[in-house]
């Protein structure tokens, strides 16, 4: 998923500090996963639908990410319906699609849709940068961050290197096909994207030695927390504490 910012002059979730969005999506995700009730869920769902208004994501990236979401949903539909016991409803041969097996499917797929729908509301306007400071001033091991960072930083280059040989690949002519020739060269194409992120790796490091590193990615500008951050998540507790009450 691309995290850098999106219309962050226009979201009026950007005024929050990052500490406060990281902080709220967290908590926010922690409680949707564990509730139960349709009503609630659907409750929990509006409320992320007024988030992603507030950040005032376009709808074509917000149409994307959630098709991703879905089309894995959809996946999951085809098979567990199948695969929970209880009362029939549908019957095809030695298989039957059970009630029980839909109302945990529904719950589910409205579960994941509301958690996403939060996640892309709080953290399209924080760039990876911030995000890097806010788990940082949120007391998040260093060894986390670092790897948060750096995983994100990289994974681009890494496609880029897999992109660059699998070119490379082509241009020997190779058509993959179900044989051990083919498996044997994804294999070798495997191998040299670990040896050559490994190398990388290494300069990456050297680098960031010569440059002082120390462990910690140092914070020029200071993340304030204003009352605008400790209203947002009083509105946001107060709510969290209502749904877990009426799901209980």
């Amino acid at each position: 998923m691309d995290w850098e910012p999106v219309h962050v002059d226009r979201s009026l979730l950007a005024v929050l500090s990052p500490r406060t969005r990281l902080l709220g999506v967290v908590a926010f995700s922690v409680v949707v996963a564990v509730l139960q009730t349709m009503g609630v869920l659907l409750l929990s769902f509006t409320f992320s639908l007024l988030l992603v208004f507030l950040s005032r994501i376009s709808a074509g990236s917000l149409l994307l990410r959630m098709f991703i979401l879905n089309l894995f949903l959809l996946f999951l539909w085809l098979f567990v319906p199948w695969g929970i016991p209880g009362e029939e409803v549908l019957t095809l041969g030695p298989a039957s699609v059970t009630r029980e097996g839909v109302s945990y499917m529904m719950v589910l797929t409205l579960r994941s849709n509301t958690i996403m729908l939060a996640l892309i509301a709080f953290m399209t306007s924080t760039g990876v940068i911030a995000m890097t400071h806010a788990m940082t001033g949120l007391k998040i091991p260093d060894k986390i961050t670092c790897l948060f960072f750096l995983t994100y930083r990289y994974i681009e280059d890494i496609h880029g290197e897999y992109t660059r040989l699998a070119r490379a690949m082509k241009v020997r002519c190779f058509r993959p096909a179900s044989n051990l020739h083919t498996y044997r060269s994804y294999a070798y194409l495997v191998g040299m994207l670990l040896v050559n992120g490994f190398d990388r790796a290494q300069r990456v490091r050297s680098a960031m030695l010569c440059r002082g590193f120390n462990g910690r990615f140092p914070q020029i500008e200071e993340d304030r927390f204003a009352w605008r951050d400790a209203l947002s998540l009083l509105v946001l507790g107060l709510f969290l504490a209502g749904v877990v009450y009426a799901d209980g």
